[in-house]
């Protein structure tokens, strides 16, 4: 069952306590997404304050924002991160996520996997006992039909994505579309993980299993911190 107590201000305290976190030298992944982006605000107060930190955005949206508040950037050619710090869509008990609500997970996993230390910001809403989220699923545009029919042979109902204020489907920073995915209450998140990266035209999934360290939920009271 979601949990209750969620709002900016809760998403605000779970990104203002992951932005605590890097010490100066360190390269950052910036996540994306409304709880990330708290994050980011927070960092670049610290290095407006004169933290020496690099950011490594993981879509548009968090290379505008680092731009906006000030964090100098890098890329994955030149730095891997030493902390990442990113949202997501659901959080199981056993840390498991659901990514890709921003249709960022390709390069949300690319870089979080690459961080020393991967560190999520979430408000009670987005936790959950076991995963049911819709699984956003990245393909190659030419693939939308044998990907939609291998989902559904794996006990998926796929769902094209559609734009907000514009007609057709949504499109990637990579140029791909987005498939949401929603298979019920996930029993196997790894096994379900393993089905759908071996699906040819399959870019990326937003199941992220086996990747977190901490997870900070901002609430009315504070933030909790559960490591894994």
């Amino acid at each position: 069952m979601k949990q209750t107590g969620g709002g900016e201000d809760a998403k605000r305290r779970a990104g203002e306590s992951a932005a605590e976190i890097p010490d100066d030298g360190d390269v950052v992944g910036l996540g994306t997404g409304s709880t990330a982006a708290h994050a980011i605000r927070a960092l670049g107060e610290r290095v407006d304050a004169g933290l020496d930190v690099r950011g490594i955005p993981t879509s548009f949206q968090s290379r505008e924002l680092a731009r906006e508040v000030g964090i100098p950037l890098t890329d994955l050619d030149e730095s891997l991160p030493d902390v990442a710090i990113d949202g997501a869509d659901e959080v199981a008990a056993d840390g498991a996520l659901v990514k890709g609500g921003g249709a960022a997970h390709a390069r949300e996993k690319l870089v979080d996997s690459a961080a020393e230390r991967f560190v999520v910001v979430a408000d009670p809403t987005k936790e959950a006992e076991r995963l049911s989220h819709p699984v956003p699923v990245e393909l190659l545009p030419d693939a939308r039909a044998p990907v939609a029919e291998a989902v559904r042979s794996a006990g998926g109902e796929p769902e094209l994505r559609a734009a907000e204020r514009k007609d057709g489907p949504v499109v990637t920073d990579n140029g791909n579309l987005v498939l949401d995915c929603a298979f019920g209450e996930i029993d196997d998140p790894d096994a379900l993980a393993r089905t759908l990266s071996t699906v040819p035209g399959v870019v990326e999934h937003g199941l992220f299993v086996g990747l977190v360290d901490e997870v900070h939920v901002g609430s009315d009271d504070g933030v909790e911190i559960t490591s894994y």
